[in-house]
């Protein structure tokens, strides 16, 4: 009876004796589980795939672009500074630049890169002979000049970097830009310049001239932009080159005065690019290069100290040069025959 009672308390009071029946099978009725079971061996473990792959997957796309990172290597870095950085221009024709990333703004390494594409200009008239450079822009002989270094010329000669010598033919001009195009004959394989952008040059960017002042083919001169969009008249008659071969240089006129000579009575005025790079009576027609390797301007005019002797003529760092953007948008015209045609 005893033991039938205390049986019979046990189950009406549950509690009371719980720790000696904490080890017997428990009722699957009562008490109720615990919501919540703190022995890891008896929680249910979850399908481990599902769970790897979503915790694994975000680790294994970024380990593969470490991997496709590593194989491009340096050529990624320099392809991204190439596309975004400040010394490249953008909307260029040139979309990269001629001088090795290594040797960016170093005048040698600009003027390597360059000079095999500047040529001497030699143009006789009933005037007299003048010098001029020019500018190579196609393999097979197109060459970009001044106007005034060929106007009204019988002969064009032409001289290459290397020293060889073509016939050239005028092609078109554009007196209003003092703009010309040449061709030489039976050339061919020679080296071009990259053309630039001209809207992307700022005031203090370093450029480089190289052109035949004096006759002294291939010299290369340096200094910065000293100014943007100057008003710049020349004259366009022609007989003009007596005057640039006696000395001075081609006659302009700038802020209302005259420079180096009369301009007559026949003008144009153009926007131009100033610059304190050093240029003299036979660099115009050359080029104005960015130290990226490109032609921003074609050298055009420049202030000489004094006028009455080619020996007293110098550059005082005062010159000119058509940007490269006018250029451009004139050579289906120039190629056509010029508006002067």
């Amino acid at each position: 009876m005893t033991d039938s009672i205390r049986r019979s308390g046990e189950y009406e009071n549950p509690y009371q004796n719980q720790q000696q029946v904490s080890s017997a099978p428990v009722n699957p009725e009562w008490p109720p589980p615990p919501p919540y079971q703190p022995t890891v061996a008896q929680a249910p473990v979850p399908p481990p795939a599902p769970r790897r792959k979503r915790n694994r997957g975000p680790v294994a796309l970024l380990a593969a672009v470490a991997i496709v990172a590593a194989a491009i290597g340096g050529g990624t870095a320099y392809g991204i500074q190439e596309l975004t950085g400040k010394d490249q221009a953008t909307a260029s024709s040139t979309t990269t630049s001629v001088v090795p990333s290594s040797k960016k703004g170093d005048i040698a390494a600009v003027a390597a890169a360059v000079s095999p594409s500047i040529v001497e200009i030699n143009a006789t008239s009933n005037s007299g002979e003048s010098t001029g450079s020019g500018v190579i822009i196609t393999s097979n002989g197109e060459i970009i000049t001044n106007n005034h270094v060929i106007a009204g010329a019988s002969s064009v000669k032409v001289r290459t970097s290397e020293g060889k010598t073509y016939t050239a033919n005028v092609v078109g001009t554009d007196s209003k830009k003092d703009l010309a195009l040449i061709k030489l004959e039976n050339a061919s394989g020679l080296k071009t310049a990259g053309l630039g952008d001209s809207s992307a040059v700022s005031v203090g960017d370093s450029v480089v001239a190289i052109g035949s002042p004096e006759g002294l083919s291939g010299t290369v001169t340096s200094g910065i932009v000293s100014a943007l969009n100057r008003d710049v008249t020349v004259p366009t008659e022609e007989g003009q080159q007596e005057q640039q071969q006696r000395g001075g240089g081609w006659p302009f006129s700038f802020g209302g005065q005259q420079f180096n000579g009369d301009t007559g009575s026949s003008t144009t005025t153009y926007k131009a690019i100033q610059t304190d790079a050093s240029l003299n009576p036979g660099n115009s027609g050359g080029a104005l290069i960015d130290m990226n390797g490109n032609i921003i301007g074609i050298n055009s005019a420049m202030y000489s100290a004094a006028s009455d002797s080619s020996s007293d003529a110098g550059s005082v760092g005062l010159g000119f040069a058509i940007p490269i953007n006018t250029v451009k948008s004139d050579l289906s015209s120039l190629r056509a025959g010029g508006s002067d045609n």
